[in-house]
């Protein structure tokens, strides 16, 4: 008898083995924050020594990511704002298309659109969605099969949660609670043998910079150091002449939002939870981890602690990518390409071994990861819509910019037009639009700005939330019949 129930036993394991093992397509851990400077990474920090503008700060579980897996240096978004940007990473489009539909922050998110998520789940992928969402008032989480967020900005404290379409009281700090929800469904999925897609919104850095208790001391009495364009304004703000009542020029100093950077170490302590339990799950080795923010923020450069327009503090942010199934090629790299918020979409279905539908405006960064060699973008091409919120002062903005240089159109406002050498002068201080030196590069810039405008059928999309008084004299429309 026994024998027989040891044949029996033999027969059945490899169908247990196969239900039990981890799926052939790799299963995706996206997590992104909210106005997040591309440089608050300790690793960063400690790369650019004395001209990192925090040294002091720690983040040791994503500087983990970063040895473990991949670091972009030069990503970007294509639109600074926080629900035009949610959206890019989503559909692949940029926001002045259809298939898009978000060109301000106060829009739901078109339930038809098609996303990577839409296109996973349909191909067998189990998708969820948890934390900050952030397209209006919207509940709906088109494309995931389970949601555990909020409305809006939501709270720091004891934030009001949708699961499943339900109201949900939480207790505790926002982005801890939706760690749990995320480690719930990570633990949830070992009794699947489907692969899973996972996207985690943080709250945080986003004002109003309320760390939990764990961090609210950290870093008392630290500094940020100062930067070279730290009294140099956006050119469409006017002129800053800081003096001192005896006429004397005050020395430029860069204000240190410690509950800024408190609640980025907060984040950091969420992102060791996060990989631990990818590493207790067993589902770490086929995992893709991405982690970046959906803007950066100037924190004081160009004398802003806004984001929406074009100086790379504002749309340049970290970017981390960890996938242990490509072995050591992809293990502790520097890349310094440029890749979009852009190619995100793109890049899971290349993961996910499925069609990238024509329409998508991105392009898979999967070769980057191992292949220093590979053919990429030169330039790429940013937009910027002036929409209905309380004390903004930024224009429309279209820009382009390539691996050294940068040029910024306001349209309607022809006269605030900029060109910057980005090698010569990273901090984008000298504006060189009327400098004869700089012709050639005036011309090369202005025809491909011309070019990528063409090439991505660029156009002001009806769906922009204009303020009240948009296009009347005074207004920051200005004159568009003057381009």
């Amino acid at each position: 008898m026994k024998p027989i129930l040891a044949l029996v036993a033999l027969m059945l394991a490899p169908v247990a083995t196969l239900h039990a093992a981890q799926p052939a397509k790799p299963n995706v851990l996206f997590i992104y924050t909210d106005d997040q400077s591309y440089d608050a990474l300790s690793i960063v920090q400690k790369e650019q020594g004395a001209k990192g503008r925090f040294p002091w700060l720690k983040t040791p579980h994503l500087d983990r990511l970063a040895a473990e897996g991949v670091r972009f240096r030069n990503a970007f978004v294509t639109n600074s704002l926080c629900s035009p940007s949610r959206a890019t990473n989503l559909t692949g489009l940029y926001n002045h298309e259809q298939g898009n539909g978000i060109a301000s922050n106060f829009r739901p998110f078109p339930v038809n659109n098609v996303t990577h998520a839409t296109l996973m789940r349909a191909a067998g992928y189990t998708t969820a969605y948890v934390g900050k969402w952030h397209m209006g008032s919207q509940r709906e989480r088109p494309g995931f099969d389970y949601h555990a967020t909020y409305v809006g900005h939501g709270q720091y404290a004891d934030c009001p949660y949708i699961v499943d379409g339900k109201n949900v009281p939480t207790k505790g700090w926002i982005d801890d609670v939706a760690t749990d929800y995320a480690i719930g469904f990570i633990k949830k999925q070992k009794s699947s043998a489907k692969p899973w897609s996972l996207i985690l919104g943080f709250k945080s850095p986003h004002q109003p910079w309320e760390p939990p208790a764990r961090a609210k001391d950290l870093y008392a009495g630290e500094v940020a150091r100062t930067v070279p364009n730290v009294n140099t304004p956006p050119v469409y703000a006017g002129k800053q002449n800081q003096k001192s009542k005896a006429g004397k020029p005050v020395p430029p100093t860069m204000p240190t939002n410690l509950g800024y950077f408190r609640s980025i170490a907060a984040i950091d302590d969420c992102v060791g939870r996060l990989l631990k339990s990818l590493d207790e799950s067993g589902f770490a080795s086929n995992t893709i981890v991405i982690f970046t923010s959906d803007n950066g923020v100037y924190l004081g450069a160009h004398a802003t602690g806004d984001k929406r327009s074009a100086y790379d503090e504002s749309l340049r942010v970290p970017f981390l990518v960890r996938y242990p199934a490509m072995g050591d090629k992809a293990r502790g790299r520097v890349v310094d390409k440029m890749v979009l918020n852009l190619d995100l979409a793109p890049t899971l279905l290349d993961f996910a071994g499925l069609p990238i539908p024509d329409a998508m405006q991105g392009r898979s960064w999967r070769p980057l990861l191992t292949d220093d060699t590979v053919t990429w973008r030169d330039s790429w091409f940013y937009q910027y819509f002036t929409e209905d919120q309380k004390g903004t002062k930024v224009p429309d903005i279209t820009a382009v910019r390539t691996a050294d240089a940068k040029l910024i159109k306001y349209p309607g406002h022809k006269q605030w037009t900029e060109l910057f050498d980005l090698k010569a002068d990273p901090y984008e201080i000298r504006n060189l639009i009327d400098d004869p030196a700089a012709a050639a590069l005036k011309t090369k810039m202005l025809a491909e700005h011309d070019r990528l405008s063409k090439e991505f059928g660029f156009r002001v999309p009806p769906f922009v939330s204009r303020p009240a008084n948009w296009g009347k004299p005074g207004s920051l429309a200005g004159d568009l019949s003057n381009p």
